[in-house]
């Protein structure tokens, strides 16, 4: 059957509905995080900045809260990455090769400044196959009509990939021979393995495979939604796509196991060879984009700002009634600028700095003795709806050495180390978010310091343990460890608190962290916040600055 987008025209208009809602029948409806007007979302597609519009596609359901048979582009837009408006969809199944579905894919500007779009499509077999569209009119910075390539479709699975284990294709690339590149995720069909397929083209039509993959994995499985791009060696600026020097790396990011995981490397494009720095373990070891709830990055270069930014999906925890019931589900992330540190192993993150706008009233606490123990309440902020900034300090680290744990973190796992309520020596300390009254709900974010082989390892987590007294919904809880000496630095956390969303950015954005929780108590005006320090030794307080978040517009009638 044809979906039409024309259909669907109406589709902002569904969001006035939405927000008419009471907030206790939509406790857990986002303030500033992206989510759709009704039904299910997933994977970000295609997001670009073209003519003063930052654009988002993503994969939607319009029928339904659940994933679906048939699955769309739906389509929104910015000028500021904040406020958004939504427009009809931009794609829906059509034609053969595509219509059982229209699933993710990429975004590429050409050199004339033209955005084209390469997307997989379910055809009529159930095959997934590549396709290309372009704007119907170039000129539109909305972008609101998208016409189907004749030529579609432009790739197929080869032979020794599994039919239904080919998709999500790449923001394509340009070599200095002035072919173009694009990446394809894949399962092979004999050994199982996941793969990035390398595709070439001189015209951005007939498409041509690579003899070998870019890379590959024997431990990963299917890879989705792969992303690669370059970063500069050489501070926070972003680069284009195309770009390749001796200033710049490269980033390989997969999809599997419900984990974004990424590897850093050098690529020489006369060989088609990425030399990454290690390989995918399929393990805890392996460099994640999120450590918690997050999945299916998209990044683009914003040359508005020379900037790389990445989108991902936060998927939902509770169950399958409970999104009927809500009538959604899904969110995006926060959209966060990205960039390489300075050691040039690993990537750092931060919200975009257009999020400051919606700062409002402001508390500050500096050189707070926090001793074993304590509990301090932040008052004087919306605590659901929250900007927090925190610095810690530990200036009695050298002389405890000797009583803090020890612990191997080669060999450990930190999703077991994720109580709050375990009594360490240094830590566990943090914010206690989102907490009720009476503390029998509250999702902590935490650090706790431990002795290793070669110094200090820093756990940082989030227990959800106790973060809603709802039973059927997954409570499990995140970590990982930070990569940074706590006896040369302080220990930064930043927390964006959202009714039922907290994104945490440890270390300046070194480990990134996204829960996703469901309180029963701690909803709208009946939430809390406070600092704890569960640890033996006192820890300093160096400094917390919190915000109260304004809420952003979602209007499908205006571009702010």
């Amino acid at each position: 059957m044809e979906y039409s987008c024309e259909e669907n025209a109406n589709f902002g208009n569904m969001l006035l509905q939405v927000n008419q809602s009471d907030e206790s029948s939509q406790p857990y409806r986002t303030s500033f995080h992206f989510q759709p007007p009704k039904n299910w979302l997933n994977d970000p597609n295609g997001p670009m900045y073209y003519k003063g519009m930052y654009h988002l596609f993503y994969q939607h359901n319009p029928s339904s809260p659940l994933f679906g048979d048939i699955m769309i582009w739906a389509h929104s837009v910015s000028r500021d990455l904040v406020n958004w408006a939504h427009l009809k969809p931009a794609l829906c199944p059509s034609d053969s090769y595509d219509i059982n579905s229209c699933w993710s894919g990429s975004a590429t500007i050409l050199p004339s400044g033209k955005p084209v779009i390469l997307y997989t499509g379910i055809d009529s077999k159930k095959h997934q196959v590549t396709n290309l569209v372009e704007p119907k009119d170039d000129s539109d910075p909305l972008l609101q009509e998208w016409v189907k390539s004749e030529k579609n479709p432009v790739m197929v699975p080869p032979s020794d990939v599994e039919v239904d284990c080919f998709r999500d294709p790449t923001t394509a690339w340009q070599g200095l021979d002035g072919k173009w590149r694009v990446l394809v995720g894949a399962k092979t069909r004999d050994s199982s393995r996941g793969v990035a397929l390398l595709y070439h083209s001189d015209d951005f039509v007939r498409w041509t495979k690579f003899p070998n993959p870019l890379f590959g994995s024997e431990v990963t499985g299917m890879w989705e939604c792969v992303d690669f791009f370059p970063v500069s060696i050489n501070g926070t600026i972003g680069v284009e796509t195309s770009v390749n020097s001796e200033c710049v790396r490269h980033v390989l990011k997969a999809s599997y196991g419900g984990h974004d995981c990424y590897v850093v490397g050098s690529y020489d494009p006369e060989t088609e060879k990425f030399l990454a720095d290690s390989d995918f373990s399929g393990s805890v070891s392996d460099l994640r984009l999120d450590y918690g709830t997050y999945y299916a990055s998209k990044t683009f270069f914003d040359n508005a700002k020379n900037r790389r930014i990445s989108w991902g999906w936060v998927y939902e925890l509770d169950s399958k009634e409970d999104a009927i019931e809500k009538g959604w589900s899904g969110l995006m992330s926060l959209p966060r600028e990205i960039w390489l540190d300075e050691s040039g192993k690993r990537l750092v993150q931060r919200p975009v700095e257009e999020l400051k706008n919606l700062r409002a009233n402001r508390v500050c606490l500096h050189r707070k003795k926090l001793e074993g123990g304590s509990v301090l309440e932040v008052s004087g902020i919306t605590a659901s709806q929250a900007d927090i900034e925190v610095v810690f300090e530990l200036p009695d680290l050298e002389d405890d050495e000797e009583e803090v744990e020890f612990l191997d973190s080669d060999q450990s796992d930190p999703q077991e180390l994720c109580k709050a309520s375990v009594q360490g020596v240094y830590g566990p300390f943090g914010l206690l978010t989102l907490a009720s009254k009476d503390m029998s709900e509250q999702t902590a974010i935490f650090f706790r310091v431990f002795r290793c082989h070669e110094g200090y390892s820093i756990l940082m987590s989030s227990d959800h343990s106790k973060s809603s007294l709802t039973t059927n919904v997954d409570k499990s809880s995140h970590g990982t460890f930070l990569d940074m000496d706590p006896k040369h630095g302080k220990i930064s956390l930043r927390c964006l608190i959202d009714h039922s969303i907290i994104e945490s950015y440890g270390g300046g954005g070194r480990s990134v962290m996204t829960s996703r929780v469901y309180p029963k108590l701690a909803i709208g005006e009946e939430v809390y916040l406070h600092v704890f320090n569960n640890g033996t030794k006192t820890v300093t307080l160096s400094s917390l600055e919190a915000w109260s978040m304004t809420k952003a517009h979602f209007n499908s009638n205006d571009i702010q």
